[in-house]
């Protein structure tokens, strides 16, 4: 294998029909919704970037302090030979598994953004110049191929992104997971903890109203995209906990009544005075949780690790013995 490789597994306008598909499935819907994924484009990812740095927002660091913290252990629990990381973006967080991980030699970021893909291939063969990386642009919440690589495989997905999933998508892309693994293949989840209902509100609406920005930044990539005409300060970013469910929802809430029009999907979308528009969810997980939902999809978990301050945890599940 050559040092960077990719492939391609969604067609060139997979983006933009999934995006229509999207905004009209979800704001002809009730109550209506857009999908967390439109968040990210340039400025949004900028935009997240800066929330991760943010005093409220605690995932990024509680999950930065376990993989430093764990990654040798976990190199030492897998005997890894291939990475596979879900949903890589930039690979930040990655560099702590890549320095740990002795017998490594091939990482597989999956992404749908072939430019995150080149600028963190481009970086990581700098920095490990004997690494094969054999990108994939794809979707992970599909069916994934992938290329044949030297096991034992660890296919991870941080970032706690696993909430954004409502539970039958959690329980279907579990079970995709499991059928990329072979016995002695590992999956490393990281995964946000349910705690006060205070500490994660703020977190999803921070006083600098920088996640506000992001939210509303969905409405600006229908309004470019779409040729929609949603005025954004006709808006107010909304974050509230669900004890039910037990997840954060981010809802976008219309201050007057009023009438959106979609040209390129021939659609006008009215909206009462108050009525809102979801565009997260972001579950929060008990231990008994994770693991029962690991069990359903056919894994079994054989490591926990939280951070210091039980907020945040990193799970390591194999395939079970026959």
């Amino acid at each position: 294998m050559s040092p960077y490789a990719m492939t391609r597994t969604l067609p060139e306008d997979a983006t933009g029909a999934a995006l229509r598909a999207d905004v009209l499935h979800g704001l002809t819907g009730s109550p209506k919704t857009l999908p967390p994924k439109w968040f990210y484009d340039a400025h949004g990812s900028d935009l997240f970037d800066e929330i991760t740095t943010l005093p409220e927002y605690y995932p990024t660091r509680a999950e930065r302090e376990i993989l430093v913290a764990r990654a040798t252990e976990i190199a030492a629990a897998t005997g890894a030979r291939t990475l596979v990381e879900l949903g890589s973006g930039s690979s930040d967080k990655t560099r702590h598994l890549l320095d740990a991980f002795p017998e490594l030699t091939t990482y597989i970021p999956v992404d749908v953004s072939e430019s995150a893909l080149r600028g963190a291939a481009k970086l990581l063969l700098a920095e490990h110049p004997a690494l094969d990386i054999h990108a994939l642009v794809a979707d992970f919440t599909r069916a994934l191929v992938l290329p044949t690589t030297p096991g034992p495989r660890l296919v991870a997905f941080l970032g706690g992104t696993i909430g954004n999933l409502l539970p039958e998508e959690r329980a279907e892309f579990l079970t995709s997971v499991r059928g990329l693994l072979s016995p002695g293949d590992f999956f490393l989840l990281g995964t946000d903890l349910v705690k006060d209902e205070a500490t994660l509100v703020a977190a999803y609406d921070d006083r600098a109203g920088v996640t506000a920005a992001f939210n509303k930044n969905v409405l600006t990539v229908v309004n470019r995209e779409l040729d929609a005409d949603f005025d954004l300060g006709a808006f107010d970013h909304v974050a509230v906990w669900d004890p039910e469910r037990e997840w954060i929802e981010m809802r976008l809430r219309s201050t007057v009544a009023q009438t959106v029009k979609v040209p390129a999907l021939d659609l006008a979308v009215n909206f009462a005075a108050g009525e809102t528009l979801r565009t997260e969810v972001s579950a929060k997980f008990r231990r008994e949780g994770v693991q029962a939902e690991l069990a359903a999809a056919g894994l079994e978990l054989v490591r926990w690790w939280p951070d210091s301050e039980g907020r945040f945890t990193l799970s390591l599940s194999s395939v079970p013995a026959a």
